[in-house]
């Protein structure tokens, strides 16, 4: 398991630029199998100097330039990275120049002349400088480049460039030739000395030359090579204008550009076999060989993408399982008062859902209706707080899948109250014509209550708190009213001198806002006996009300229709049991016989049957033995059957005797 050594290894030749340099791999362990991924970072040691593009530079500087003039110089390469590259640079001791180290978008090093001290040709026509680059190692390493300087005579203008960074892009593998950007500057000089030329400054790498081509009349910086994402992302070249003057003027500029990414590189796949070959008893899920796949593009260029069907397994879930709504009484319809949220993690039809409001009651469904895209919950009515308070709905969310699930959310939607309700007068009742005042002896003392304001608020809560006051009176010294229970007292001691007739007017009022009120009024007499009142009262009484008449006649007309009535029934009550009486006499008298008369005719029979004449009576004698009766006519009866019947017992013996009535009706049976 050592991982060893194969070869001799350079960071530089393996990475280049690239910091961190690592090299991955991946280890394969069989019984159990196993993959283990792992990477070898590549340190790097400072084994390499800078180098300048040349040992010597020449630069000619006129004499009229001010100080605070600025003179790029060529910079040193170091292919070390991190601490051990180039680091900064020297200049050697002078009178006129100091050095100025600047740092790269990505963090290399330059350095640029900026002249301290005028230049004097007829003082001193050159100067010799040297550079120095040092790296960061330890100990470092380093390099020099001899500098000569050539003052000359002074022209005027030196060129200005419009601005001093220009940015741009391309992408990746664009065809050579390709416009990348077009530097401009200007002159102020005229013939030679306005003329510019432009061409790469000395800090721009010669990899960079090779990429991009600058045209020296236009400044159109184009593409010249084979531009590589993968290999740099962004380029920084320092371009320079002068013109063609004898001593020419110079202008200096930068350039950014980004290279874009394009999927240019296909995934790589590489198969690790384990068994080769595979036996023909190898175990269901026996690994036969590992994949692993790399893409060497950017961000989504590089991604290997698995694509997943989406299934409907996920039901709609709302942010909460149920809702308190408040709104207010009297609100305008049509507004919207909840906004039912729900998500479903699927996705396209899945995941689209759709609102509906179940009717589980008619009256949700006259009074709310809900957008079935968003959720949104509709009031179409206006509603009433003292109508109904609470309105308790379902709202059912379902997804488009096949078959759609769904989720049920609960609404309840509450009416809050306002004050849109006056007090209502109960006591005394604010309609009638005719007030009956409340009656108070003479000498009464304060506090006593007389009579009370009986009112209600069809509102709730604060709404429906009424409070009463005393708004006018006959004596306002005399009367009081409780400010919450509307009980009218005396507030003094009633004296003889006091009017014997009092008005009073009672204000109510709610606690609401705004306040709604009504009124009412009190008559109360101070009199010793109630019939004082009442012939008070009739005098003030309404003399012609023509509904006090019609009144007495209907009273009327119920008392003698309900006497004639239970007269009626009385009469019909009597007869009926004197009927019953008489009918239970007759049947006793005629189950105290002590006898039973043979044969096959008898006389009942006959008067049943019709052979007697019904206008005769029929009186038998029978002593104990006789066996069958014998017929005794007498005159025809004619008068009452009661009365023949006590003629009949008169005139009898005082014997056993049974008689008959012969009479057009049937004779009652023993349980009539």
């Amino acid at each position: 398991g050592a991982l060893l050594v194969s070869e001799r290894i350079d960071r530089e030749e393996l990475c280049g630029a690239v910091s961190p340099c690592s090299l991955s791999f991946e280890i394969v362990v069989e019984n159990p199998l196993e993959l283990y991924s792992g990477a070898v970072e590549i340190q790097d040691i400072n084994d390499n100097d800078p180098v300048f593009p040349s040992s010597q530079a020449r630069l000619e500087i006129s004499e009229s330039v001010a100080a605070g003039a600025r003179f790029p110089l060529e910079s040193a390469q170091d292919p070390d990275v991190g601490i051990n590259s180039l680091q900064t640079y020297q200049l050697s001791a002078n009178p006129h120049f100091t050095l100025d180290v600047q740092t790269k978008v990505d963090g290399s090093k330059y350095a640029e002349l900026v002249l301290e001290k005028e230049l004097d040709r007829e003082e001193q026509r050159e100067l010799h400088l040297v550079l120095t680059a040092l790296d960061g190692g330890s100990p470092p390493r380093s390099a020099h480049v001899q500098i000569h300087i050539d003052v000359v005579d002074a022209n005027d203008n030196a060129p200005v460039f419009n601005q001093s960074t220009y940015k741009a892009s391309v992408r990746e593998n664009t065809p050579s030739g390709t416009l990348v950007a077009r530097i401009s500057a200007y002159d102020l000089d005229d013939g030679p000395n306005g003329e510019i030329i432009y061409f790469f400054s000395s800090h721009t790498p010669a990899k960079v030359r090779e990429l991009f081509a600058l045209d020296s009349a236009t400044g159109e910086l184009r593409v010249k090579g084979q531009l590589d994402y993968e290999e740099t992302k962004l380029y920084e070249i320092y371009l320079q204008a002068k013109d063609k003057g004898a001593v020419p003027g110079m202008a200096h500029c930068k350039v950014l550009v980004e290279v874009i990414d394009v999927n240019d590189n296909a995934p790589e796949v590489t198969v690790t076999s384990v068994y080769s070959p595979v036996p023909e008893d190898a175990a269901p899920g026996t690994v036969v060989a590992l994949l692993s796949v790399t893409d060497w593009d950017s961000h989504d260029n590089g991604l290997i993408l698995v694509r997943v069907s989406d299934v409907n397994d996920n039901a709609p879930k709302s942010s909460q399982d149920s809702y308190d709504v408040y709104v207010p009484e009297n609100n305008m319809p049509g507004i919207p008062i909840l906004n039912v949220s729900a998500t479903d993690p699927d996705l396209g039809r899945n995941a689209h859902l759709s609102y509906t409001l179940l009717q589980g009651d008619t009256t949700v469904g006259h009074l709310f209706s809900i957008n079935r895209e968003n959720g949104t919950l509709y009031l179409l009515a206006s509603l009433d707080h003292e109508d109904q308070v609470e309105f308790s709905m379902m709202v059912q969310v379902q997804d488009g899948g096949s078959p759609p699930l769904a989720t049920n959310v609960s609404v309840s939607v509450f009416v809050t109250d306002l004050n849109d309700n006056a007090p209502t007068v109960l006591y005394p009742h604010p309609n009638t014509t005719t007030t009956y005042p409340d009656v108070v002896a003479p000498g009464t003392p304060a506090g006593h209550m007389v009579t009370k304001v009986v009112a209600v608020d069809a509102d709730a809560g604060y709404n429906a708190w009424i409070s009463y006051t005393l708004l006018q009176a006959t004596d306002p010294s005399v009367f009081s009213v409780g400010l919450h229970s509307g009980e009218i007292s005396t507030a003094r001691q009633l004296q003889e001198d006091d009017p014997p007739q009092h008005v009073l007017v009672i204000l109510l009022k709610d606690h609401g806002d705004p306040v709604l009120s009504a009124s009412a009024t009190v008559s109360i007499s101070v009199a010793e006996m109630v019939k004082e009142v009442l012939t008070d009262f009739t005098d003030v009484a309404p003399a012609n009300d023509p509904r006090r008449h019609v009144t007495f006649y209907l009273i009327l007309a119920v008392i003698l229709v309900s006497a004639a009535f239970f007269i009626t029934m009385l009469s019909v009550g009597i007869f009926k049991c004197y009927k019953w009486r008489q009918s239970k006499e007759l049947f006793n008298s005629s189950r105290s016989t002590l006898y039973r008369t043979p044969g096959p005719f008898h006389h009942i029979d006959a008067v049943r049957g019709g052979f007697t004449p019904p206008n005769f009576y029929h009186q038998v004698y029978l002593t104990t033995d006789s066996r069958q009766s014998d017929l005794l006519c007498k005159k025809p009866f004619t008068s009452s059957p009661l009365g023949s019947r006590q003629g009949t017992m008169r005139n009898g013996e005082p014997g056993l005797y049974h008689q008959i009535v012969g009479t057009a009706s049937r004779l009652p049976t023993p349980a009539e």
